[in-house]
């Protein structure tokens, strides 16, 4: 694919986040993304999580080269612009920090998201300095290639315990913000009232809301809060590997009545 296309995938991307509230949801493979464009969805992003569980490996253990390559195969499959789950820039040192943004760019992506867990239990959040001189790094990379990719500034206190994770999400997403995020996000969101103090705290850039479970709210009723965009992180995939494993357990069992809700072989054959 030449340049031209992705710029033009780039813009589409861009102008999604100018208002309204889409759905951006999360294919693990060229298979999903391919039936997601067919359903009608305007963009994508990767998964972590979806991606690893793929390779028979726990999120958050597949090396840089993996998740690039992983990156390219989704870009590839549809004409949809693609927000890459870019993890922690896979690397502590911003020299390789930067290297490995740019090489995320060159992918193709339209946008990609850098987080701010360090894996490390003891202490599980990069300083907020760290953090933020992280971001810099992240946008300058992006600004040195003269791509027009969007950056996702992610705030992980919700997800890795920290005691007072709304306030903290809140301090660290406008450090984000300011260190040239274009986009924020974090991840943990569960009430109306924590949404709306994170669309306040950063407007007017946009905000997304994780959904990775059977929630009480719909997209309108995100909208109505302010947030642009929704994702689902490793859900879909949650959902296929649910189903499979509710079949694998009836055939262990001697069943077959794990194959009821199965979509038919004409119907994925239509579909792709």
């Amino acid at each position: 694919m030449n340049s031209n296309h992705f710029a033009a995938r780039r813009a589409a991307f861009r102008k999604l986040h100018e208002s309204g509230c889409f759905m951006l949801p999360n294919p693990w493979d060229a298979g999903s993304a391919r039936a997601l464009q067919q359903l009608g969805f305007k963009a994508l992003a990767t998964t972590s999580s979806g991606f690893a569980w793929s390779r028979a490996h726990t999120d958050n253990a597949m090396d840089v080269d993996a998740i690039l390559a992983h990156c390219r195969a989704i870009v590839a499959a549809t004409d949809l612009p693609v927000n890459a789950d870019f993890e922690d820039g896979h690397a502590r040192d911003l020299e390789a920090l930067a290297d490995n943004v740019r090489r995320c760019v060159d992918t193709g992506v339209a946008g990609l998201s850098i987080e701010d867990s360090t894996g490390d239990a003891a202490r599980p959040l990069y300083a907020l300095d760290e953090a933020m001189a992280r971001m810099r790094a992240a946008r300058a990379a992006i600004d040195a290639s003269g791509q027009d990719v969007m950056l996702i500034g992610r705030a992980e206190c919700f997800l890795v315990g920290h005691p007072d994770p709304l306030n903290e999400s809140l301090k660290r997403l406008q450090a984000y913000a300011e260190a040239g995020a274009d986009c924020l996000y974090a991840p943990g969101l569960r009430t109306s009232e924590q949404i709306e103090a994170v669309v306040s705290a950063v407007a007017p850039r946009p905000v997304n809301v994780l959904v990775g479970y059977a929630a009480p709210f719909t997209l309108a009723d995100l909208a109505r809060l302010g947030v642009r965009r929704i994702s689902v992180g490793g859900a879909l995939a949650g959902a296929a590997w649910g189903g499979f494993l509710r079949a694998a357990h009836g055939l262990a069992e001697g069943r077959f009545d794990g194959f009821a809700g199965n979509a038919t072989h004409a119907e994925l054959d239509d579909l792709f």
